[in-house]
């Protein structure tokens, strides 16, 4: 799956294999060529954010899944706490209920510090201040303000040429939103770039560096109003201006910065959107300019795929991309730029086509997690490992008896989590399965603190103990951890966001008394993660897709 940054990259679990060994190879090969066979779906399955009307927009937007990004164990629910502040500030403007400007405080958001590599890397994801979230989404998907976007958006557009295919998308039917955004990455990019290949000869590759921390707040407005309009010294501190709202909104939730935007939900997302549009826009400008016909860009949120028949037109788009990024303060990654006259070849991800070139199962329950593990050292954080953990982790599900010892399995699957925090879910499902084949509840509980132990050892794991704890509530509730999550899934008190800027004591009522941990949800808690708990896609046909 593509890295979502973002998104979001993303830190997606994704779902995509005791009878025999050969019938589990069988299903694994089965599941790798599920799509290769598929015809666009005839039925339409999603639909862009931009073509709702501003009310669905809002409503898409103040979707539990749209607000928090990221995966967590399903007891943990925001829905009730963004539903509650939704219907408070309906009419209402945010000035009205503020005592203090909120970008006095550095602790606004609540920040889950995600380690990256298993080393000293890490991503801040944030949760954003259900308040400032809840106002930036009325004032987006007022009638006019949507309106402006909906026309931005289609100027960004209009050069057929540059395709943005990573604009939100809304699932039609009983799949996620999330799982109709990683099918649309499938048809659209990957699919597309093959196609591409009857076309253009060479394919180069690139990226933006720390594309959200990179984005200037000033320049959201240049997107939805043009630069000479947002920068005209009547408009530059106009409030009425959507694109100054949006600014000043996230100058509000970052202590006053104008360089970045929190990472962690679908509407972040499409902020950042709205910016690398304007880089389309600005682009297609250049390369009209210096009268390049030949050659087709898609993009997918800051990855840039240029299909080109002449590989000097490749390095003078390229060289193009780069002064429009510089303009708009970005800058290109190097070390991820790269060209090939092997577009098929290119157009798949290495770490897919390396996983459904080798052996990917064996009887030996512990050979098959070895193969993993290697898979894992080659390609760490990859989505084709999260399909292969969730893969065993289906064969382990079917395992009534397991005829080996669980502590070295156990060994292994704390390893790849260790250096691999894309596959937290994942890995958190089948450390569950393993842990019910330990014998004694004293094993256990030791085993559970050994391992809370271990990812004490780096910094910025917040996220890992949130499902460490999934793992290890149902053992030892009183296994204690330092994230405030965790804590507030322990029974304490802990505030999750700064509201002294509030004034209004009807919205701090309803911010202090809102929990978002479902007691129900955790009590019913079973005590192996089912499978629906880390899934993305609800039907099968899913394993082409990363």
């Amino acid at each position: 799956m593509v890295d979502a940054t973002a998104s979001q990259d993303g830190y997606s679990a994704a779902s995509h294999r005791e009878n025999i060994a050969m019938t589990e190879n069988n299903e694994l090969l089965e599941g790798e060529n599920s799509l290769a066979n598929e015809t666009t779906p005839e039925v339409e399955t999603r639909k862009c954010i931009l073509q709702l009307s501003n009310s669905e927009a809002r409503d898409f937007f103040l979707k539990p899944e749209s607000y928090c990004g990221f995966d967590f164990p399903p007891y943990i629910q925001f829905g009730d706490l963004i539903d509650a502040v939704h219907k408070f500030l309906d009419g209402k403007k945010l000035s009205d209920v503020r005592a203090n400007d909120p970008r006095d405080f550095d602790d606004i958001n609540y920040t889950i510090l995600n380690n990256k590599d298993g080393k000293y890397a890490w991503r801040p994801f944030q949760l954003i201040h259900p308040a400032l979230y809840v106002s930036l989404v009325h004032h987006i998907t007022e009638s006019n303000n949507w309106q402006l976007v909906q026309k931005r958006f289609n100027d960004f557009s209009s050069n057929n040429n540059i395709r943005c295919l990573s604009l939100p998308v809304v699932s039609l039917h009983e799949q996620k939103d999330k799982a109709e955004q990683v099918s649309q990455w499938w048809h659209e990019v990957e699919q597309r770039s093959i196609e591409l290949s009857l076309e253009y000869d060479y394919l180069i590759e690139t990226d933006v560096t720390d594309c959200y921390g990179a984005i200037y707040t000033h320049s959201i407005a240049w997107a939805l109003h043009t630069k000479p309009t947002a920068k005209a010294k009547e408009n530059r501190k106009d409030k009425n201006l959507l694109g100054n709202i949006i600014d000043n909104h996230i100058q509000d939730m970052r202590h006053g910065q104008t360089n970045g935007i929190p990472q962690g939900s679908t509407l972040m997302d499409f902020i950042a959107e709205m910016v690398l549009g304007l880089s389309d826009e600005e682009l297609s400008v250049r390369i009209h300019a210096e009268d390049i016909n030949d050659y087709c860009i898609l993009r997918y949120r800051d990855d840039y795929r240029i299909f080109v028949n002449n590989p000097q037109v490749g390095e003078k788009i390229v060289k193009l991309l780069t002064e429009t990024m510089i303009g708009l303060g970005f800058k290109l990654n190097p070390s991820k730029t790269k060209a090939s006259n092997d577009v098929i070849r290119a157009s798949i991800k290495a770490d897919k086509l390396a996983w459904v070139s080798r052996k990917q199962s064996e009887k030996s329950v512990q050979k098959h997690l070895l193969i993993i593990h290697d898979h894992a050292i080659h390609f760490p954080n990859s989505g084709s490992l999260v399909v292969a953990l969730n893969d065993f982790y289906k064969r382990l599900l079917r395992i009534k008896t397991l005829v080996e010892n669980p502590m070295p399995l156990i060994a292994v699957i704390i390893d790849i989590a260790y250096r691999n925090p894309r596959t937290y879910a994942s890995c958190a499902a089948v450390l569950s399965k393993l842990m019910s084949f330990v014998s004694t509840d004293e094993e256990k509980v030791s085993l559970a603190n050994k391992i809370k132990n271990k990812f004490a050892k780096i910094p910025n794991t917040g996220h890992m103990q949130i499902w460490i704890q999934r793992v290890t509530l149902s053992i030892d509730s009183d296994i204690s951890f330092e994230e405030p999550i965790c804590q507030m899934v322990s029974g304490e008190k802990i505030p999750l966001w700064n509201n002294s800027w509030i004034s209004s004591e009807q919205l701090k009522t309803i911010l202090n008394r809102a929990t978002v941990v479902n007691r129900q949800a955790l009590e019913t808690m079973e005590q192996v993660i089912p499978a629906n708990e880390i899934e993305l896609f609800i039907t099968k046909v899913q394993g082409g897709y990363y």
